[in-house]
């Protein structure tokens, strides 16, 4: 049996989920694309190869491999994108939540049932239909869950909105010893560098009491402060726009003080460095076409 165990974004990572490219099937029609950033490289005809998008997460694989970390892959469905599997289950203290995802990805969870096998089948919980959630909007922090969502009425109307208000409270009530503190996140359907898809495309807690932050991702400036409050100032890496199109946020903890970060990321790995971080930097600009970066890729069972 796999004994799960997340409490935290930091702490040693044991045992992962690492997503695959290998079958991503053909370029999506624009009016198909989930997001504005895959859209924009669709129509510019740069949208990535499987084959590089291979080659990229096998770096990270790697990595994986030098810390001792055991990685799951999901089973390969062919013509299928089955990269983000953090998108389609995260797992909070020894509990494993099957999010409630886009119907076009259902057929996601199937390609982990493997995985899933192996796990306490009490310990597996799937929220209400009307409650929707997605992996990347939900940071475990000790005694707080962080959550990324949209407020407002017109939620529907974006295709990029990928939690709500029910998922906040039904995760509250799931966990009544946690302070769930959301996050109203600003949506774009249509302008890249305008949308925080979930709230790691704005926001990551790293060890060593760092944080990395883009404040226009943030429709309430006073959520916002408070995690500058939370964290320090001092101690936040704020990213410009151009950054967080490129995903800045979205990097990776191994451990407190191991980060995977993208090999492009040269200001913000600089000042990880500066603050003390082994950085493990690869390849992963193709895979960023898509709106996701590492820490979307990756869905952590285990950490100490």
């Amino acid at each position: 049996m796999i004994k799960l165990n997340i409490n935290d974004e930091i702490s040693r990572l044991r045992a992962v989920i690492l997503g695959r490219a290998d079958s991503n099937g053909p370029i999506p029609k624009l009016e198909n694309a989930y997001d504005p950033k895959s859209a924009e490289h669709i129509k510019g005809g740069t949208y990535p190869k499987d084959e590089d998008m291979v080659d990229e997460m096998e770096a990270v694989a790697a990595v994986f491999k030098k810390y001792d970390v055991k990685v799951y892959r999901p089973h390969s469905i062919k013509d299928y994108n089955q990269i983000f599997s953090r998108d389609i289950a995260f797992v909070i203290e020894d509990k494993f939540i099957i999010a409630n995802i886009l119907e076009d990805r259902s057929m996601e969870i199937e390609a982990i049932e493997h995985v899933i096998n192996h796990i306490d089948s009490s310990k597996i919980i799937k929220f209400p239909e009307n409650a929707h959630i997605e992996g990347g909007d939900v940071m475990p922090w000790g005694d707080y869950i962080f959550v990324g969502a949209y407020y407002g009425e017109d939620y529907p109307s974006f295709i990029t909105a990928r939690t709500n208000m029910n998922a906040v409270k039904h995760l509250q009530k799931l966990f009544p010893h946690k302070k769930v503190k959301s996050f109203n996140l600003k949506k774009s359907n249509t302008v890249a560098d305008e949308n925080a898809l979930h709230l790691d495309c704005c926001f990551q807690p790293l060890g060593r009491g760092k944080a990395i932050i883009h404040k226009e991702g943030f429709l309430i400036e006073e959520e916002y402060e408070w995690l500058i409050n939370f964290f320090g100032k001092e101690n936040c890496f704020h990213i410009n726009k151009q950054e967080m199109y490129n995903m800045n946020s979205n990097i990776f903890s191994i451990s407190p003080n191991v980060v995977i970060s993208e090999k492009n990321f040269t200001r913000l790995n600089t000042w990880l460095r500066e603050q003390g971080f082994t950085v493990e930097e690869v390849p992963y600009a193709e895979i960023s076409k898509q709106e996701g970066l590492l820490r979307c890729t990756t869905m952590p069972l285990i950490r100490d």
